[in-house]
């Protein structure tokens, strides 16, 4: 699934996002950037100087940096010399904008997906959690903040095995 700011994409841009697209979460190795919604936009200059466009899962995401440097290293080992990244906050991410295919990664890694679509409002709903490891809903929240501030920590009743779940915003 290809997410960007800029519908029209020149060939250029297309092949730089490509690379772009392949640089895994730190967090969640398992998840590119483009899975997760995180990569935005690229854009090439007359001059030819590089910039990709990346939205934080949160304004404090301590993972962005790895994920810049991790860009342009990308981007430097195929020829691009001058490459920047924006880091931007508006419009704040959302799990809706993570890919169908990273969903399902998540899912075989052992973390249960964000499920259903962000609310335009605060919103209160019962949420039943499934458990990636045996697909019971028996499960309860733990914690609101699991391994990262993405994640809250559940615990499956049936089987027992905690697991991380992506919080939906």
């Amino acid at each position: 699934m290809v997410t960007t700011l800029h519908p029209s994409r020149t060939a250029s841009e297309a092949a730089v996002w490509e690379i772009a697209a392949t640089v895994a979460d730190p967090e969640i190795p398992v998840l590119t950037i483009e899975d997760l919604g995180v990569l935005r936009a690229v854009d090439i200059d007359d001059d030819g100087a590089v910039t990709v466009t990346i939205t934080p899962t949160y304004s404090g995401c301590p993972a962005m940096d790895a994920i810049r440097d991790d860009v342009i290293t990308a981007l430097a080992t195929q020829g691009y010399a001058d490459v920047r990244v924006a880091l931007v906050l508006a419009p704040a991410w959302t799990t809706d904008w993570m890919s169908p295919e990273g969903k399902a990664k998540l899912e075989e890694y052992g973390i249960a997906p964000p499920t259903g679509k962000a609310a335009a409002g605060k919103v209160s709903v019962g949420l039943s959690v499934k458990c990636p490891q045996c697909s019971s809903l028996n499960t309860r929240e733990l914690t609101r903040f699991g391994s990262t501030s993405c994640k809250a920590l559940y615990v499956c009743q049936d089987c027992r095995e905690p697991f991380d779940y992506f919080k939906v915003h």
